[in-house]
């Protein structure tokens, strides 16, 4: 794609922003930035270009669209944004980095891995068994750095395993992975894509190119995805936490197996896996299927999963004081995620969550904890409607706060020894933090300062 002496729009300047800036200004093109924060805001994503020459609108959306051959946006960015509405009425291209990423380099070896829950775990576990194979991995996408910076500077033989969000597939339109994978979909982002016809729709974007060339790869125990198998061209392969499979990635006997249609393979006993819960199993049978398919061998895989520890702030335990456990699962963003984290945690309980609302109801939320919550300590944008709920299905032991000390202290008052303080939110940060990192940093936090105490 040539792009030299192109006037390319990047709305939106974060960390995906600064990776398209800098490949767009080494191919070449004029770049204009526009940002609704000001200057102070985006101070350290404007150090990293400093030297690139760019014209910077900042703190508003008026920017002049006469001369832009094509709008790269940050992922977050609605669709519905003024800029873009005027974008569609001049007949200007939007997309994110990911659609420019394939069409610069559409060779390239792209495994590209969504869901609603467990994208970052399983890229993170994915990238961890392709270095330990010995391929030169780059772990991008949704996670870690921008995906063009990486493609720009790397060799036809790298492989990219590419966190994909539904903000990032959403404008992809070209975009064809050699292997995708969907691991789940439950309601989530409805604030974002209105509808949850529409959000499965951006969903399905990741297989929508692929064809007989390509492989994708499904968790056969989401009905949803089950669902699909009929609007799949590529090889379709299917992995079960539940299900013995005639063909596909399960569990038989204990065993983590591969069965490739004629003859069945052990890998290694499901309880040798380190990250912790069912669903991680079901994170863990879809990276195997992708090694799998790209013909990585059984020792390597073992290797990996016995010693692969999870990823920050994914039920991640953080220290015990006086017998109570705590754990971090700040990337509980979702009712979903922390049902899961739920079901990982061994019981009692004593529940943090709440969070910015995105316009899920919280009726599974509550019902999923099988005697497992002995109680629940609300903060945030939804911790009245959370409270509401709980009520409503007979679970009184709550209690609201205002900020996360002050959570974290309330349920160390309230635990015995043997108890487990799980934060696991189930909603977003942003009513609160920058994002669920800044929320899980300041929980950790807070148990260390209880424990100084």
């Amino acid at each position: 794609m040539n792009l030299k002496n192109k006037n390319i729009l990047i709305l939106g300047l974060g960390i995906t922003g600064v990776s398209t800036v800098k490949t767009l200004n080494k191919l070449g093109a004029n770049i204009v930035i526009s940002d609704l924060k000001d200057r102070n805001q985006l101070d350290e994503f404007i150090s990293q270009i400093e030297n690139i020459d760019v014209k910077l609108y900042l703190g508003t959306n008026d920017v002049a669209l006469d001369n832009i051959d094509l709008i790269i946006k940050s992922p977050g960015i609605p669709l519905t944004n003024e800029v873009i509405n005027q974008a569609n009425k001049k007949g200007i291209e939007v997309i994110t980095d990911l659609e420019l990423a394939y069409r610069i380099s559409p060779s390239s070896n792209f495994i590209a891995i969504t869901g609603t829950n467990g994208k970052t775990t399983t890229t993170t576990l994915t990238g961890e068994i392709f270095k330990k194979a010995g391929f030169t991995t780059h772990v991008a996408g949704n996670i870690g750095v921008g995906i063009l910076w990486d493609i720009i500077n790397s060799n036809s033989e790298d492989i990219f395993v590419i966190e994909a969000s539904s903000f990032q597939l959403e404008s992809t339109k070209t975009f064809k992975p050699n292997i995708s994978l969907i691991l789940n979909i439950t309601p989530d982002h409805l604030n974002w894509h209105n509808t949850m016809d529409k959000y499965i729709e951006a969903k399905k974007k990741i297989f929508k190119n692929q064809d007989r060339n390509q492989y994708t790869v499904l968790n056969y125990d989401d009905p949803l995805l089950r669902n699909m198998e009929k609007e799949i061209k590529s090889n379709l392969i299917w992995f079960s936490v539940d299900n013995k499979l005639s063909k596909g990635v399960y569990i038989e006997e204990g065993y983590i197996v591969i069965n490739d249609g004629t003859k069945v393979q052990k890998i290694l006993k499901a309880e040798e896996v380190k990250i912790l819960g069912k669903h991680n199993l079901e994170n863990a049978l879809a990276s195997i299927a992708i090694a799998w398919i790209m013909g990585i061998d059984i020792n390597t895989m073992q290797e990996v999963l016995k010693i692969f520890p999870g990823v920050e702030h994914r039920i991640e335990y953080v220290d015990t004081i006086r017998g109570v456990q705590f754990f971090n699962d700040s990337k509980g963003t979702n009712s979903d995620a922390s049902i899961k984290a739920v079901e990982a945690v061994k019981s009692p309980i004593i529940l943090i969550a709440g969070g910015m609302d995105k316009g899920t109801e919280f009726d599974d939320f509550i019902q999923s904890f099988n005697n497992k919550v002995k109680a629940l300590v609300l903060l945030g944008e939804t911790k009245e409607k959370i409270k509401n709920t709980a009520l409503k299905y007979g679970f009184k032991n709550l209690y609201i706060v205002e900020d996360m000390k002050t959570a974290v202290k309330k349920s160390y008052e309230l635990a015995e020894k043997g108890d487990n303080i799980l934060l696991s939110p189930a909603c977003a940060s942003w009513d609160m933090y920058s994002s669920f990192e800044e929320r899980g940093n300041d929980f950790k936090q807070a148990v260390y300062c209880l424990k100084e105490e």
